[in-house]
């Protein structure tokens, strides 16, 4: 229990605060979950179109601190990899 005023503005401020953060990462990861099944499926077309989506977003919740810029820039890298390893699309 907070013992100051301030404390308890603090405490209602890091409250809301810590929702916004989660949603923010529940976001982050349905997408990276979407995107890692399109890539498991072998489905690179619509993988490489998700890519620049994944990659702004890891972006934005770094800008705002939700999560740290290395984890974002690391996340990318072994997206990209991934991306690149796989074999390319069948042409139709």
């Amino acid at each position: 229990m907070a013992n100051t005023k301030s404390a308890t503005k603090a405490l209602r401020s890091s409250g809301r605060k810590r929702l916004q953060n989660k949603s923010v990462k529940t976001a982050l990861h349905s997408m990276e979950k979407r995107f890692l099944s399109l890539i498991t499926e072998g489905k690179k077309d619509d993988a490489t179109k998700l890519f620049p989506e994944v990659s702004s977003a890891l972006d934005k919740a770094a800008k705002r601190n939700v999560i740290h810029a290395n984890h974002a820039s690391r996340q990318k890298s072994r997206f990209a990899a991934r991306l690149a390893a796989m074999a390319p699309a069948a042409a139709k």
